[in-house]
């Protein structure tokens, strides 16, 4: 028996999307900027794509840029609107966020700029009274993450980022982890950029998107042929690109029982694991990603089990779960986000991460409890009796 608990990483492409993707590799293969009839249809199924994403985040299509995936939508966010200024100016972001948005920050601190990283409370929560004493004269963008891969905690993005506009600061948010979960309404939202991710939503690996508010210039990445207006060069990857689409118009029929399926199930595992001692929830319990539930592991008289060692051992039982995100689970070090948390670096070293999916049951569920509480009563009796 097997059991995939790592959605959160990546989703498994739905049918309908394989099958969409091998129809256009058969039949659609021609480059959407050709002007000859192959081009044409080509364009057609870009097109169609972009209107289902547009859907998915009720925003008007010509507001969607496709890229290889969030993290080349988040760097395009960040350096497309920086890139403007000759001069350092201020860029301010959460001490939580993903690689791809802290990465760019810190190349741009190297740079000059003036990076500002909100602090978090204990649940990885973001002050807006923090970021409204943040904001300077020369602070020309936010960006704050909207729901954090490694424990789950939502921001307050629709008061963070009413407070950066109304100082005249331009705001991103990095939603790949809640594109598909939960409603998003750009036409409500008032954010200037935000990210999302296909294979996230059961498409392809290797297409994203980014939102870019109407009237918004951003500077490009790549120089070449100008394709998604001008600001995202080279030829369309048309079949991730598509099935991208078909999987974003299945996330949009399926939003709501999916989430109320979701939250159902992700309950249940924080109920059945509440009286495991050994196991601490990690992140905000109550604004939270719906599919996803994380811990860390207390230390017994100075033991400690490290989050990568009990990931082996449930992989060894045919459950597959996570330590921290995936974009940092193979590196030997204490969670960036659980030390901006207030953990300490051992602590921060000790923590998995379990998020659901669609195929996810209540079986599924029971059989990883009992597992679970016997890989840690196995490693350290002591742990498991505190």
């Amino acid at each position: 028996m097997q059991i995939y608990l790592d959605y959160s990483a990546t989703t498994p492409p739905r049918p309908e999307v394989i099958a969409l993707m091998q129809s256009v590799l058969a039949a659609e293969w021609g480059n959407p900027s050709s002007l000859h009839d192959w081009g044409a249809r080509a364009a057609t199924v870009l097109e169609r794509a972009r209107m289902q994403v547009a859907s998915l985040l009720n925003a008007s299509p010509e507001t969607i840029l496709f890229t290889s995936g969030g993290t080349e939508a988040d760097n395009l966010a960040i350096l497309g609107i920086t890139r403007h200024y000759a001069q350092p100016q201020h860029l301010i972001i959460s001490s939580v966020e993903h690689s791809a948005v802290s990465e760019p920050a810190r190349i741009l601190e190297q740079q000059g700029w003036q990076v500002t990283r909100l602090p978090v409370d204990r649940v990885g929560r973001v002050d807006p009274l923090d970021l409204k004493a943040a904001l300077t004269a020369n602070t020309v963008l936010v960006s704050v993450i909207y729901g954090q891969s490694e424990v789950g905690t939502l921001q307050p993005i629709q008061a963070l980022s009413q407070i950066a506009r109304a100082h005249g600061a331009l705001f991103h948010t990095d939603a790949v982890q809640v594109a598909g979960r939960l409603p998003i309404d750009l036409q409500t939202l008032p954010v200037d950029l935000l990210s999302v991710s296909s294979h996230k939503l059961y498409g392809p690996q290797g297409a994203g998107a980014l939102y870019c508010r109407a009237g918004l210039e951003l500077v490009p990445l790549l120089a070449g042929g100008g394709q998604e207006s001008g600001v995202r060069s080279g030829t369309q990857a048309l079949p991730n690109i598509a099935g991208f689409g078909l999987a974003a118009e299945l996330a949009e029929q399926e939003l709501s029982s999916e989430a109320a399926r979701l939250s159902q199930l992700r309950d249940a595992l924080f109920e059945q694991l509440a009286d495991l001692e050994a196991l601490a929830v990690t992140g905000d319990r109550w604004h939270r990603l719906l599919h996803h539930a994380s811990f860390y592991l207390r230390s017994a008289d100075g033991e400690q089990i490290s989050g990568k060692t009990l990931v082996r051992q449930m992989n060894l039982a045919g459950i597959g779960i996570s330590s921290g995100s995936a974009c940092n689970s193979g590196k030997l070090i204490p969670s960036p986000t659980l030390l901006a948390m207030g953990y300490s670096a051992r602590a921060a070293k000790s923590g998995i991460r379990l998020s659901l999916g669609r195929s996810t049951t209540q079986a599924d569920i029971d059989w990883t409890v009992i597992v679970l509480k016997q890989v840690i009563e196995r490693l350290s009796p002591r742990l498991a009796l505190c």
